[in-house]
């Protein structure tokens, strides 16, 4: 099993080392394009009480699509304010410029840097207006590499993001709730599970659609569950190997959750 840094800032300093030693991440995209098709997300993480890392996600509320779900943070590209951002974040004090590794983009990635920057942009309004975290106290850590997704036709880029000391959060109506999953959790094999979905007839009569199967991670907390999966899982996963080796049991081991979702899903409703 893997062991976590003994400290907050050792553990900050792991992640920032092996985010850079991985494959360059690369954003295929025209900053002058279509963007319509790409989002930022943070994968943002903090200390608890302990001094323990912990992964903050938000809970999806009832008026968006895939109400329920976990997520990390984040949402589509906005051109015209989020190339003012990008642009706001060459200032001295944000977190793009007390990167360690900024200078190096900057010389050697020259014509991804302002990707980048848009992206980063993009990850942290949207974690502003979602739970209003302040953008000056995060410590960007890194890109991880994008994530697709087949339904919705997007790709999703993850920022790597450390907040130290933002204690409170306040949800938007996009949000239900902030979840808090300590890190050492996702080491247990004991908290993963075969997620079983099926999907209901939109109309009258017709049949459902074939079920499928997908790993899932279980946050237990004061006796009740919640289901990390699909892309937010993928990047998660992708995090834990990247920076522990860790790999996840295989899934035709592990137990079964079975869920059906109905149109709402993919809809999800207009807020209040």
């Amino acid at each position: 099993m893997p062991t976590l840094p003994r400290s907050p800032e050792a553990f900050v300093r792991l992640v920032q080392h092996r985010l850079y030693r991985q494959p360059p991440a690369t954003f295929a995209f025209d900053t002058h394009g279509d963007l319509s098709l790409n989002s930022a997300v943070l994968f943002l993480l903090g200390k608890g009480s302990n001094g323990k890392p912990f992964l903050i996600l938000n809970k999806r509320s009832q008026h968006v699509r895939q109400p329920g779900d976990l997520c990390c943070p984040g949402g589509g590209i906005s051109p015209t304010i989020d190339r003012w951002l990008a642009r706001w974040l060459n200032l001295p004090i944000t977190p793009l410029s007390r990167w360690a590794h900024q200078p190096w983009w900057r010389r050697y990635r020259k014509k991804d840097f302002p990707k980048l920057a848009l992206l980063l942009a993009t990850a942290l309004r949207e974690g502003f207006e979602e739970m209003r975290l302040n953008p000056l106290g995060v410590r960007f850590l890194g890109p991880m590499p994008a994530q697709h997704l087949v339904m919705f036709k997007r790709a999703i880029y993850p920022m790597v993001g450390w907040v130290n000391h933002q204690k409170r959060f306040f949800p938007n109506w996009e949000v239900d709730k902030i979840v808090y999953i300590p890190l050492s959790t996702f080491f247990d094999p004991g908290n993963y599970a075969r997620y079983r979905i099926s999907f209901k007839a939109g109309k009258p009569g017709a049949p459902d659609m074939p079920y499928r199967d997908m790993p899932c991670f279980i946050h237990r907390q004061n006796g009740h569950d919640e289901l990390l999966w699909g892309a937010t899982y993928r990047i998660t996963e992708r995090f834990l190997k990247t920076i522990f080796g860790h790999v996840p049991p295989p899934m035709a081991s592990l137990p079964v959750i079975h869920r059906r979702l109905g149109p709402h899903y993919l809809l999800g409703t207009s807020p209040q």
